[in-house]
């Protein structure tokens, strides 16, 4: 039996047919090339437990950073941006596997978190493990850019020597200092980098007493008696410094009238309901990472203005620290073009970026961003229940001169 050879419209035929083939499959291997190429960022933060307020700030801020960086297309070099938001309960094995899941199953190319700095302590070896990039956002305890730290490790919040040297520059003179602090990681570790901070900063105050509670302790009647014991005949200014995470212990303290003993409360910046609390404590002075009426510019105009439309409160210190970290994903992603964890580290390294608070960079040396703190007072004549604060003095970076520790 012969077989004729195709005519010449059955060749034409045949090769049209191929070509459309061939561009079918390549329509369908190009969308899946770019469902593939979506950018994916896991946000991981301890949305239950004591730390739950810190973490839903941190969320909201995240989000809204995003959405103003991008203007509002959710997207960057043309790609989408998903987002994958994980509770880790501030539980450091928790923070662990679920990283492990974002890096392993969820295939993200960058990671964001945590808020409990044991949580954070406990992420670090995972982004090592997995050759990914792990943006530190809230947590503080320097050893997470210190001797715990990795190449893949950059962090937007600052740290406690950060908290320690802004509050140091604001006690030069001589006196006394006392500290109350909660009994972990994050507590200890501020006390250790104030130590420090004061020596750093040359100040003339003397540390006479450290006093560690529980992280749930709720009568202070105790701690503060050995406070005001170790401080009453010390010289003056006699100051006790609250180092607190969570709802502050100042009320109660300054219920047992530390007056009496010529002894000055010194609290650390909080979230807006802790210190809506402080209007009765006019003058008291104390230094804070952001508070939403300090810093001025567009991008800080733009949060206050928009976050007060949507949720009738102006936004707080975790929600400028999440922006931060959006601005910091979003910043990288751009001048690196693309999600490659190499490409990215040579582009965060040094890189500076916009935030809510102004200008931030990364240090070369620990992945630190290097940023601006503010020493404030109480108000006396406050306008609203959100009008707390009045601006002693932006602390710049520059004078803020955090040790490198990390032993690169």
């Amino acid at each position: 039996m012969s077989i004729k050879s195709p005519t010449i419209f059955q060749r034409k035929r045949l090769a049209i047919s191929l070509s459309l083939l061939g561009a079918f499959l390549g329509s369908c291997v190009h969308a899946s090339y770019a469902v593939a190429q979506d950018i994916k960022v896991a946000l991981i933060a301890g949305k239950t437990g004591a730390l739950e307020a810190y973490a839903k700030e941190t969320e909201t801020g995240f989000m809204m950073g995003l959405e103003y960086m991008t203007g509002g297309k959710m997207e960057i070099n043309g790609k989408k941006i998903k987002v994958i938001i994980k509770d880790d309960q501030s539980k450091p094995d928790m923070g662990r596997t679920l990283l492990a899941e974002a890096y392993g199953d969820d295939k993200v190319d960058i990671a964001v978190g945590t808020t409990s700095s044991g949580s954070a302590l406990a992420m670090l070896p995972v982004a090592e493990e997995y050759k990914k990039i792990l943006i530190i956002e809230p947590a503080v305890a320097d050893a997470i850019t210190g001797d715990k730290w990795n190449r893949y490790i950059f962090r937007t919040s600052r740290n406690s020597m950060q908290d320690a040297l802004a509050a140091a520059s604001t006690i030069k003179a001589g006196g006394s200092i006392a500290f109350l602090a909660q009994d972990y990681a994050f507590g200890r570790d501020a006390v250790k980098a104030a130590k420090e901070a004061l020596a750093t900063a040359g100040s003339k105050a003397k540390v006479v007493h450290e006093e560690y509670a529980a992280q749930t302790s709720t009568d202070f009647t105790a701690p503060a008696q050995r406070i005001f014991d170790a401080l009453k005949n010390k010289p003056e200014p006699r100051i006790l410094q609250i180092v607190w995470a969570g709802p502050s212990p100042m009320n109660k303290l300054a219920d047992l009238k530390p007056e009496r003993f010529g002894i000055n409360l010194a609290p650390g910046g909080n979230i807006l309901p802790v210190m809506k609390l402080w209007k009765s404590y006019v003058g008291t002075q104390g230094t804070i990472y952001y508070y939403y009426d300090f810093p001025k510019n567009k991008m800080n105009d733009w949060l206050v203005a928009e976050h007060t439309k949507r949720f009738k409160a102006p936004p707080d210190f975790f929600t400028a620290g999440g922006f931060a970290a959006a601005s910091a994903v979003y910043t990288a992603l751009s001048k690196a073009q693309s999600t490659n964890t190499e490409k990215l580290i040579t582009a965060m390294e040094g890189m500076e970026f916009d935030t809510p608070k102004g200008k931030m960079n990364f240090r070369k040396e620990d992945h630190q961003a290097l940023q601006s703190m503010y020493h404030f007072k109480i108000k006396k004549d406050q306008k609203n229940e959100w009008d707390l604060l009045e601006l002693v003095r932006e602390i710049p970076a520059n004078e803020i001169p955090v040790p490198v520790k990390n032993k690169r």
